[in-house]
């Protein structure tokens, strides 16, 4: 017997997590549950994570927790609480199953069967944001080696697994160079660890072009954490439905099952929603905790029931469908069919071994680390690039150290810029050493000279060689 975290969430959660756990109950899962309260009324008691503390120690003693969907009150000051359960507990691994149901489910891709597996901690979810000037806002993007080798590992384990054939990696490296391009370049390296999967990359604008038009030229697609949230949405709609979709969240001993859906506030009480997202959500539980026989049950008669006809209001469709349902009646539909399998929908078999993958990122040495200049930007209401340059070189330097370019918004202004770049009050300056090896202290001493002379210093960033290789990017423009 395993026992999980539960919590039934807001708007139609309960009514889905009802017909859920009916649905377990009656396949002779192995299951007891723990309930926790999370969401919206957490939210407004005061707790921006809407999650109480209490709530964090069942999910630290079970490890695995089964999510309905909550409401996040509007307004500023409340936290993600995906995110933060996604980051508290390291769970790494988003897995999105997208698959069509054709006839039964209505879409335009009929043989569509792809899994998205999106990193689920990094990049610009690190939620690192500041505003910088009166007009310019940032937002970090944070790739980090472990962080990589982890996800594109698990896609190439989960691959093999699952005898998936080929495993596919977007990301936007022809523009960012240093963090796509690692993730790019762990791809490529991990990637040769598995000679019997096919492998390709794509940069992500086509790929997702392509994913949307022609989505059975795709096997398993694993992605940084941005694009696999925004592409998985777009696989899960393209299969008939997003109500279709369970997502599971693996981390390194915990994990989180969910429905992609929201909360529907306005279906709530209405015994009107779609449960299939979270009873496959369950289902993906079922085989993390080594129940694969009872997912493979439950499974197989929810194709069943789709199959016969039995579908919620979303998924209606004259002609098709034989019976309308509700939320709790279509839980009793499946219950009716556990057992049966599918006789036109290719019924599903499981390996247990998905649940018991052990993801560990290698150790690498030490690079070594040579500090060879620094950007300093600027807050400068003067949008003339050439007398900034000259204020810059005013105020002096240290020695060892001087001013290579300026650069608006990441375009080289100064030198020989055009006038017609648009400049906004967001200055990067690049100072690079001379001859002798550079010391922090030098950039200490130009950072002083710069606000001596009245320049409004925002923030910096160091410039580093890695093994000799240059660790930033070179401007854009001319």
């Amino acid at each position: 017997m395993t026992t999980i975290t539960i919590a039934k969430g807001d708007g139609i959660g309960p009514e889905i997590m009802n017909a859920t756990l009916d649905i377990l109950k009656a396949a002779g899962a192995q299951i007891a549950f723990e309930e926790i309260e999370i969401g919206e009324k957490v939210y407004l008691q005061g707790n921006n994570a809407g999650i109480a503390p209490e709530a964090w120690e069942s999910l630290r003693k079970n490890k695995v927790f089964l999510k309905a969907p909550i409401t996040t009150p509007q307004g500023g000051g409340f936290k993600s609480l995906n995110v933060t359960t996604r980051k508290v507990l390291g769970l790494y691994a988003n897995v999105r199953p997208c698959i069509s149901y054709h006839p039964f489910v209505q879409t335009k891709h009929p043989v569509m069967d792809v899994v998205i597996i999106r990193e689920n901690e990094e990049d610009l979810y690190a939620g690192i944001e500041h505003r910088q000037t009166d007009e310019v806002y940032q937002c970090l993007k944070l790739i980090s080696r472990p962080g990589t080798e982890k996800i594109i590992r698990y896609a190439f384990e989960y691959a093999r697994v699952y005898q998936r054939k080929k495993v596919t990696c977007f990301t936007k490296d022809n523009i960012m160079k240093l963090t796509d391009g690692l993730f790019h370049k762990v791809f490529d390296e991990i990637g040769a660890e598995y000679p019997d999967i096919e492998k390709e990359h794509w940069i992500v604008d086509i790929g997702a072009a392509k994913l949307a038009d022609t989505p059975e030229m795709f096997d398993v697609i694993v992605m940084p954490n941005l694009y696999g949230d925004i592409l998985s949405d777009v696989a899960a709609q393209i299969t008939g439905s997003v109500g279709l979709a369970g997502s599971a969240n693996i981390g390194d001993g915990f994990a989180m099952f969910e429905a992609i859906h929201g909360s529907a506030p306005r279906l709530a009480g209405q015994n009107a929603a779609n449960p299939s997202g979270l009873i496959l959500a369950a289902i993906q539980l079922l085989v993390h905790i080594g129940q694969a026989d009872v997912a493979e049950k439950i499974q197989n008669a929810w194709l069943k029931t789709l199959e016969d006809g039995f579908h919620t209001k979303d998924i209606y469709k004259e002609g098709v469908s034989a019976k309308k349902l509700g939320t709790r009646e279509f839980g009793e539909a499946v219950i009716e069919r556990l057992g049966q399998k599918p006789s036109q929908l290719k019924p599903v078999t499981f390996n247990p071994a998905v649940g018991g993958f052990q993801i560990k990122p290698k150790n690498h040495p030490p690079a070594t680390k040579e500090l060879i200049g620094v950007d300093i930007f600027l807050q400068a209401n003067e949008r003339n690039p050439d007398l900034l340059a000259e204020a810059i070189q005013k105020a002096g330097n240290p020695g060892n150290i001087s001013l290579q370019m300026i650069t608006n918004r990441g375009t080289k202004v100064w030198p020989n810029g055009f006038p017609e770049t648009f400049c906004t009050d967001h200055w990067r300056c690049r100072f690079k050493k001379e001859q002798k090896e550079l010391t922090y202290q030098a950039i200490i001493d130009q950072m002083q000279l710069l606000q001596n002379a009245g320049l409004d210093i925002i923030k910096s960033e160091n410039l580093y060689n890695f093994d000799g290789e240059a660790g930033y990017t070179a401007a854009q423009g001319q």
